[in-house]
Parts: C-alpha cells; sequence; structure tokens
C-alpha cells in the first residue's frame, strides 16, 4: 500500500498527543472515517490494531468485521473483534455508543495499547455541538469533544467528513456505509441531513468549521474554569457548606458539577445541592441513584 498519497492529509491530522505511542487502538466501523485514521495511524508509525466492534443490531452486522479484517491487512494494521448485546429499547445510539467504548477500553487493555483513537470529524463536533445546545447543556457541552480525553484520542477533529471519503478513494480503499446514517429519526443524522444545512443557508456560510472554532473556545474556558474549581476544592474530602457558601455562585456551581462527577448534575440538580449547602434543604436527590445529604456542616453524597 502507497501511504504517500496521504501528504495532503498529514499536517492537518494531530496524531501525537501525550501518552501516545504504538501500539494504539482504532476503532473501527469500516466506514471512512475510521479507515482513513487506520491508515494515518500506520503511516505515523503507531502500530495500530483495528478493533471492530458488532452490537448486533442489524442482520449480516459480523460480517463488517469480516472487511474490516481485510481493509486492515491491506493497510498493514492488525484486527482484534469484539462483541456486545445493545437492546432496542429506550435510547439504543446511547447505549450503544458506551457499549461500543467500553469494549474499545477493554482492547487496549488486552492489547497493552496506549490510548484508543476514533475517527470523529470536524463535521461530528459541529453536529455534537448542536446536539448539546439542543439538550440545554452548559459550557461543557457546548465545547463539545476534545481532543484528548479520558484515554480516547480523537485526530481528525480539523478534517472534513469529505476528507476522510477523498483519502479512502486515494488510497483505493472500499469503505461500509452504515444504514443507521440514513434514519432521520435519529437526532443525529436529523441536525446532519436537515439543521446544520437550513442553518448554514440562513446565515449565508459554512456552519460547520464556525461551530467547531466556538467549540474550541469554549473548551479553553471551560478547562480554565475547571482549573479554577480545583484550586477552590482540591476534592480530597467532603466539601463544607460554609466554604461553598463563601464561593461566587458561578465558582460554587463549577464545585458542585466536579464534585458529583458522571452523570453530569442539571442545572436544577446543582441549584438543590447548594440549597442543602445553604440549609434551605436538608438533603436531595440526584440522577444516578444518589443523594447528597448535610452532616456536620459537610455535604456527603450517598446512594439513595
Amino acid at each position: 500500500m502507497d501511504l504517500t498519497v496521504l501528504a495532503p492529509w498529514r499536517g492537518r491530522v494531530a496524531i501525537d498527543a501525550p501518552g501516545v505511542g504504538p501500539p494504539v487502538v482504532v476503532g473501527c466501523s469500516g466506514g471512512a472515517d475510521s479507515v482513513a485514521l487506520l491508515a494515518l495511524a500506520v503511516d505515523a508509525g503507531l502500530e495500530p490494531v483495528a478493533v471492530h466492534v458488532d452490537h448486533g443490531l442489524r442482520v449480516g452486522s459480523d460480517l463488517e468485521a469480516d472487511h474490516v479484517r481485510a481493509v486492515a491487512a491491506v493497510l498493514g494494521a492488525r484486527f482484534h473483534r469484539a462483541s456486545v448485546t445493545v437492546g432496542r429499547e429506550g435510547n439504543v445510539e446511547a447505549r450503544a455508543r458506551d457499549a461500543r467504548y467500553d469494549q474499545l477500553r477493554r482492547a487496549r487493555d488486552e492489547l497493552r495499547a496506549s490510548v484508543v483513537m476514533v475517527g470523529h470529524t470536524q463535521d461530528d463536533q459541529a453536529e455534537t455541538v448542536l446536539l448539546n445546545l439542543m439538550r440545554g447543556a452548559a459550557g461543557p457541552g457546548l465545547a463539545g469533544m476534545a481532543h484528548t480525553r479520558d484515554g480516547i484520542v480523537r485526530p481528525l477533529l480539523a478534517l472534513r467528513r469529505a476528507d476522510t471519503h477523498a483519502i479512502c478513494d486515494a488510497l483505493g480503499v472500499p469503505v461500509l456505509h452504515d444504514p443507521m446514517n440514513d434514519d432521520d429519526t435519529l437526532r443525529r443524522v436529523a441536525v446532519r441531513r436537515d439543521a446544520l444545512p437550513l442553518l448554514s443557508a440562513i446565515a449565508g456560510r459554512d456552519l460547520v468549521p464556525v461551530l467547531a472554532r466556538q467549540a474550541d473556545v469554549l473548551r479553553e474556558e471551560s478547562q480554565y474554569l475547571d482549573e479554577l474549581a480545583d484550586a477552590a476544592w482540591p476534592f480530597d474530602d467532603a466539601p463544607t457548606a460554609q466554604a461553598l457558601r463563601a464561593m461566587p455562585p458561578v465558582l460554587a456551581q463549577r464545585v458542585v458539577r466536579r464534585w458529583l462527577g458522571p452523570p453530569p448534575p442539571s442545572r436544577a440538580e446543582v441549584s438543590r445541592v447548594l440549597d442543602v449547602a445553604r440549609g434551605v434543604a436538608r438533603a436531595t436527590q440526584l440522577s444516578g441513584n444518589r443523594v447528597v445529604r448535610r452532616a456536620e456542616g459537610r455535604l456527603l453524597l450517598e446512594p439513595r
């Protein structure tokens, strides 16, 4: 395989990050984004292992793993297969994503890889920002996806989806099409096919890079606020009600969010926790089957 055709894209890919070294796990569905990432990782000497996760949601989905195996062989990468069972009730897309990342992290540990790499592009970033805006997300949600977070690296955030298809065409590598990308009952697909083109037409310009730049700015500000919150409360003990009451409201909210951790608390939940700190309430229930209560001047986070 002649990888010199990747030259036009090499300088636009953030393939290096702290802690990244061979081998790496590349989540590979067989689509253009993940195949392009796999090729760029091979080109960078990262000895990638293409990990395909079969969610079992479509008839014949098991055959996609064979396609990824063949593509990996052509590119000179290793292959690893994983399977999960995802029921069709509730938010299938979210549960499939969580199961996929769990399998990718397991593969990273089993294969002794440094990180997991996934092929999210600038288009994915713009869609994520809009989706989070629709959910009423705060600053961290509007900051979109970070290049590196929790052992997950996204080297392609500066590339467009058209770039990944161009890379695969240049390499002469066939790619798969996920039929879920045509299902406009899925919110992300509707944003991609309807909302973003409409908003771009109204704005008179392509909003994908605009939204991606906004995410970068908000991410920098969010990281700075996180640093201030960490300095205000180092999280080595339960926060005191008095300390929270003495903080500026914005900083106190940030401290509470950092302290509670996942699942991300809503603004109403953060407000109720601060009411406990102020003595307005003695306890409050949160998502994730949790309770925050005040005892001897401290806030305690406990299972419900």
